[in-house]
């Protein structure tokens, strides 16, 4: 039977790695347009109140599912190194230990997040007047986290064996529901914030539902058999030493953003409102971005898996080279476009003026990311995780909070606080850079 997997240790691996994330990138872009639709149809059809108040939870919502992320990512790791090295006993061990670690944690945080949402909110001091909206969102939206959990589960297997593009058209056909319902819960059945939380849940479980099915009908060595679910304890710890890592990172980092959007909160409901439609495009180029990161790691653990040590550092190169060059054109396209893109979640003119603040310094900055995030990425292909956590939540993490209450603090403006992405993310990837250096020589020789 013929497989979609793919031998990633073989032939042009810049050609190789575009058309590898490129599906990649258009379901990323998928799972952003969840949450944008989300706060288009909110703010188009219910106003800027309930625009504030499903925005005034971005950063908790992606705290959670950039955890998620995370654990995909080590994932990944695993999945590609075994594979490459046709360690297929391993492999197996992996793929349903990570089905079952996946779920337990998904679950986790669904309850972790439902009880703990209204004290979080009003510590970051949600305005009176949005709290009751908000947290009704995320007590809805955190009860997809078992699904989205699975989701990114089956496409960091597929990713990792080469094939990335069937997790594409299970998320375009929920993608495409989603935003469905989305209209209808809110348009025709007016359930305002609750709709559009509703819909994001239901449509992250028809994914999920789908990608778990194509893993059990699967004949490939990576197939899922559901006798077979049970945790290998050495497996586990891999998963978790690796996966855990990289989501507690991607927790942090949303916790130290936690700080940032308190700053923002200082400000008028206007400048949270505008805060809130210009952030979709954070996620939306990062998460572009992310599919490289996504390709080194699959790439790279491949060709780890089988020893070829020139491979390792060539695709390190070029997806970097990739990443940059997407968050340097996507923020060229936001400073030009930034007016028409924020039209599509606001048609108030104050909370789009609001909203260039943020795209203007935002969309300089975006291309600084990649060669921290591409590094942390080549370094957790090569099996080291915790000390590329230890270094970003140093260097970006402590850093921000820092900076919001020295730099910010002194000048109390919009551009001091946006700032700090673009120096925390320069600091950040020199010592990423040096670490990866270090780590290669070390272990390649």
């Amino acid at each position: 039977m013929k497989t979609a997997s793919q031998d990633l240790t073989t032939g042009s691996i810049s050609r190789k790695m575009l058309f590898f994330s490129l599906p990649l990138m258009l379901s990323n872009l998928l799972q952003v347009l969840f949450n944008m639709s989300d706060i288009a149809v909110i703010g188009r059809f219910a106003g800027p109140m309930s625009l504030g108040a499903v925005g005034s939870t971005t950063t908790l919502v992606s705290m959670f599912t950039g955890f998620l992320i995370g654990l995909s990512a080590g994932i990944n790791a695993l999945t590609s190194l075994y594979f490459g090295a046709k360690n297929r006993s391993a492999l197996t061990q992996t793929v349903h230990t990570a089905a079952i670690v996946s779920l337990l944690i998904g679950l986790f945080l669904m309850a972790g997040g439902i009880v703990s949402a209204r004290p979080v909110l009003q510590l970051l001091h949600t305005k009176e007047e949005l709290m009751d909206g908000a947290v009704l969102y995320l007590h809805i939206y955190l009860t997809g986290m078992p699904a989205l959990a699975i989701y990114n589960y089956g496409n960091a297997v597929f990713s990792a064996t080469g094939d990335t593009s069937r997790p594409l058209r299970y998320l375009s056909i929920a993608g495409a529901a989603n935003i469905v319902m989305n209209l209808f819960f809110v348009i025709v059945c007016r359930l305002d914030v609750a709709g559009v939380a509703l819909a994001s849940a239901l449509s992250q479980y028809m994914s999920a539902a789908m990608i778990l099915a194509a893993l059990i009908r699967s004949r490939d060595i990576y197939a899922l058999q559901p006798r077979l679910l049970r945790i290998h304890r050495r497996h586990a710890k891999d998963i978790l030493r690796l996966g855990l890592s990289s989501g507690l990172q991607n927790a942090i980092f949303a916790i130290a953003n936690l700080f940032i959007q308190m700053g923002v909160n200082s400000f008028d409901a206007i400048m949270v409102a505008g805060n809130s439609a210009a952030a979709n495009s954070d996620t939306l180029v990062y998460d572009m971005m992310a599919a490289f990161y996504t390709a080194c790691i699959s790439f790279m653990g491949q060709n780890h898996g089988a020893g070829k040590k020139e491979r390792v550092l060539k695709s390190y190169f070029i997806s970097l080279g990739y990443s940059f060059g997407i968050g340097a054109a996507m923020g060229l396209l936001l400073n030009l476009f930034g007016n028409q893109f924020l039209s599509l979640f606001t048609t108030d003119p104050q909370v789009a003026a609001a909203g260039m603040y943020r795209l203007r310094i935002m969309g300089f900055s975006y291309c600084l990311s990649a060669f921290m995030d591409g590094t942390i990425a080549a370094s957790r292909a090569m099996g080291k995780s915790l000390v590329p956590t230890v270094i970003v939540i140093l260097g970006s993490c402590v850093f921000r909070v820092l900076w919001v209450y020295t730099i910010f603090a002194h000048f109390r403006t919009i551009p001091s606080l946006y700032l700090l992405y673009s120096v925390s993310w320069t600091l950040t990837a020199l010592a990423e850079i040096a670490y990866f250096a270090h780590i290669y020589r070390r272990e390649m020789r």
